[in-house]
């Protein structure tokens, strides 16, 4: 027995062009202003609906002329935020709309949580949003970033989001030339700067994340590509691939899901989540068991995986006969725990997936030390 529960976004009447860079201060929202005088200067209907000057004058300065939909100021535990005026800007319905901070979280009670959720809204209403992030805010690279930085990003950006965009172009500077900016307080000021510097802006930390963009770009160029170049023979892909994730109570699952979903997108294949259940309903397990695995299972389909609850005592037997009927080339387990959470997730049961799928790639995923 299975349930499946695909999200399917609408397809965005406006167009997305996201600016992406690997830290604070390398220009992207510079660039997208830029861009956006260029546009202004081609008689193009363009308005700005969301800016973050950080003191930087330079960055400021390209603002002149530009018209600039005022905030929003919502109220809440007594203090005033600002956000991004979504219905003013439809209101005004202009050609593009620039957006600083794509991954940022709207304050609560905001019409939705996520700028980036608003950006969909707006692209949805036939209006081209220019848009600016760092890599490390894509989702699906939250585990890579925290063992290369030690720093968890909270707010985050799913990749479809960033896949559906029309351009992604890459905002480049030397990590030299960025200390060197945040040096000379272009950046950052005060203690700020020295906070940064005992951070993300480790040298080697910066040039970990700027090969990390590089990447990045290469592989969203890569798919964009025409139809007819997609057809040309490539090394390093693989047709047909699907990736069967399994998914349990333990928090490794989201860490699984992540790699899952990177890797098929990589591949250009599907990543279905899979968990499986002895009772016949959710509702009968554990309460926390319960939680933990919708959690999980939300969590995969706020990635745009497809996910599948199966029924059934024997565990292993239940993911192999599912992987066959849906054609899976790959499954991913994490790797069994000594001590901890204890459920049908055993080390016996690895060995017994890896028998019973013999025709099957299994990867044991283990769960890195923080």
């Amino acid at each position: 027995m299975s349930n499946s529960s695909p999200i399917e976004a609408d397809a965005p009447k406006g167009k997305l062009k996201v600016f992406l860079g690997y830290a604070a201060g390398v220009g992207k929202t510079y660039q997208m202003l830029e861009e956006a005088q260029e546009l202004k200067r081609r008689a193009i209907d363009v308005v700005v609906g969301y800016f973050e000057p950080h003191a930087r004058p330079d960055t400021i300065a390209m603002l002149e002329g530009l018209e600039v939909i005022p905030r929003r100021t919502y109220d809440y535990r007594g203090s005033q935020f600002q956000e991004m005026d979504v219905e003013g800007i439809l209101r005004r319905h202009p050609q593009v709309c620039i957006v600083d901070e794509f991954p940022h979280t709207n304050v609560p009670g905001s019409t939705r949580g996520k700028r980036w959720e608003d950006v969909l809204f707006l692209l949805g209403n036939s209006i081209d949003v220019y848009t600016t992030m760092n890599v490390q805010h894509l989702e699906s690279l939250n585990d890579q970033v925290f063992h290369m930085t030690g720093i968890r990003v909270r707010e985050t950006v799913p990749d479809w989001v960033v896949q559906q965009a029309a351009e992604v172009v890459m905002v480049d500077l030397t990590p030299r030339a960025l200390l060197n900016r945040l040096d000379r307080g272009v950046v950052y000021q005060g203690d700020k700067a020295q906070r940064a510097k005992e951070n993300f802006f480790k040298e080697s930390t910066l040039v970990a994340l700027r090969e990390l963009a590089l990447r990045e770009t290469a592989f969203e160029i890569e798919s964009r590509q025409t139809p007819e170049e997609k057809s040309r023979p490539k090394v390093t892909s693989r047709s047909g691939e699907r990736i069967l994730v399994y998914v349990t109570p333990d928090p490794s699952s989201a860490a699984l899901i992540r790699r899952g979903k990177r890797v098929a997108d990589y591949l250009q294949g599907d990543c279905l989540a899979v968990a499986v259940c002895s009772a016949k309903k959710l509702s009968e397990l554990d309460p926390a068991h319960r939680e933990s695995l919708e959690k999980h299972l939300h969590f995969a389909r706020g990635l745009h995986l497809i996910t599948h609850l199966l029924t059934g005592h024997d565990t292993a037997e239940e993911l192999v006969t599912f992987a066959r009927q849906h054609a899976v080339t790959q499954i991913y387990l994490a790797r069994p725990k000594s001590q901890g959470w204890r459920s049908p997730f055993t080390r016996d049961l690895v060995q017994r997936v890896a028998r019973l799928a013999r025709d099957i790639e299994i990867t044991i995923v283990a769960e890195r030390a923080h």
